[in-house]
């Protein structure tokens, strides 16, 4: 099960020809010339090409979105490099269709094996085991198929032995070239029909197919099959008809995978770089893709801390308000109290002076550098103190410059350091006049 037709090890696009195969799957490309985008891994000199180019090819994990090209990769290295190409689909297979194609592999002796596998992520830890040794003895060399980070899914032992290569979602160029393509091939696509792609229309597939190329070319052959040609035969695909195939902009974003890590983090980079704008849009990526809007608002109350603290002690006050009101009103409407919070920790001014200060002191803690509490700081407010010499000599001090000047513990250790941006310059210059003012003077502590 799952590796197809014996006699037949490798697919290309003119054995898939007819016209009932989908249109996505005949134009896949045969040769590394005709492979739109990837030019960061496929680009001549590139590790990858090398590899394919002198029939010198490794085991891969190739690992992307949706329509990137990560199966018409494995078809076109199959095909270059002239190897036996056996299919496996991870959700189907278990550890028997494993075996048995590990076992033609080793029978294959005129050529390299390819093993193709699809949604290898799906594979649990014992079905990923078995890929081990095969792989180590070069009996197959593996493509990997996957839409989920890698590192999250397979196991150390597994990625130890392959390369992964990271696929973007395609250009808007790289989109309308394959576009292109389909129209004028007679062969493979839809040179065959009189095809008059508006403007508006091919706009409309290139921007919202989000670089998905199989969405663009299924939609693209749902239009022209389904629009009646006009007297002289053409049919014409205009906008309308564009829309009706590829209705509505599906927001990649996976709340349980990579993306809810990837989205969370440039979100957060966005108002640590004092970004509205970047952090809205990031914001609103993660409520439309479903996200808790509650893991929002905690993010935003850390970063209130980490990244603005004392420069805005405000901006905490904000943040929590906008987690209370996500409790209290629910989505759709707390996402106003969310976009209240983003913006203005976004615009707030910027300071990791107490995420630096405390993380010091933990680290000196946890080195052991912590001192024992004095006498005269520890409580002395129980029957027995006294006799213990607890808060012996303790004095309150009378202003904060005198406090200033005693020892609590601390020793020569400088954890807070202010630095200039909003009220903590205000708090810096404090701390300055304290130190600075002779002994008796400032405010009374009370």
């Amino acid at each position: 099960m799952g590796y197809g037709n014996p006699d037949l090890f490798k697919e290309t696009a003119a054995a898939e020809s007819p016209k009932h195969v989908p249109l996505a799957r005949r134009m896949r490309p045969a040769t590394l010339d005709e492979y739109e985008g990837q030019s960061h891994i496929l680009a001549p000199g590139k590790l990858l090409r090398r590899a394919v180019e002198s029939d010198r090819l490794f085991s891969v994990i190739l690992y992307g979105p949706p329509g990137s090209g990560k199966t018409s990769l494995g078809h076109v290295v199959a095909g270059v490099t002239r190897s036996a190409l056996l299919m496996l689909n991870a959700v189907e297979a278990g550890v028997g269709d494993l075996r048995a194609a590990v076992a033609r592999a080793r029978a294959t002796t005129d050529r390299r094996t390819i093993l193709f596998i699809d949604e290898v992520h799906r594979f649990n830890k014992a079905q990923q085991d078995v890929l081990l040794a095969p792989l180590e003895d070069d009996v197959v060399t593996m493509i990997g198929a996957t839409v989920e980070n890698p590192f999250f899914y397979l196991n150390h032992a597994l990625l130890s032995r392959v390369q992964v290569f990271e696929l973007r979602p395609l250009g808007e160029g790289e989109i309308s070239d394959i576009l292109d393509r389909a129209l004028s091939d007679r062969d493979s696509g839809l040179g065959d029909y009189k095809v008059e792609l508006t403007p508006e229309a091919r706009a409309h597939l290139v921007e919202n197919c989000l670089g998905d190329a199989r969405k663009a070319l299924s939609a693209l052959e749902l239009a022209v099959l389904s629009t009646p040609p006009d007297m002289s035969g053409l049919i014409r695909v205009g906008l309308d008809a564009a829309a009706e195939c590829l209705t509505k902009r599906v927001v990649r974003y996976d709340r349980d995978g990579d993306s809810h890590y990837d989205v969370a983090s440039a979100f957060i980079k966005s108002v640590r770089a004092s970004q509205p704008d970047a952090a809205l849009a990031w914001m609103a990526r993660m409520l439309s893709g479903g996200e808790d809007p509650r893991f929002v608002a905690r993010r935003l109350v850390i970063s209130a801390s980490e990244d603005i603290g004392m420069a805005d002690p405000r901006a905490l006050l904000v943040a929590v308000a906008a987690a209370r009101a996500v409790e209290m009103v629910g989505m759709p409407e707390a996402r106003y109290a969310l976009a209240e919070a983003a913006i203005y920790l976004a615009t707030a001014p910027k300071s990791r002076s107490c995420a630096d200060a405390v993380g010091e002191a933990l680290e000196d803690v946890e080195n052991g550098a912590a001192p024992e509490v004095p006498d005269d700081l520890r409580d002395a407010s129980y029957a027995g103190a006294a006799r213990l010499r607890h808060g012996r000599g303790y004095e309150m001090p009378r202003s904060e410059s005198e406090g200033r000047r005693g020892d609590y513990g601390a020793g020569e250790a400088v954890y807070y350091r202010p630095g200039a941006s909003g009220f903590e310059r205000e708090v810096r210059e404090r701390l300055s006049d304290w130190d600075d003012a002779p002994p008796g003077a400032g405010s009374e502590v009370e």
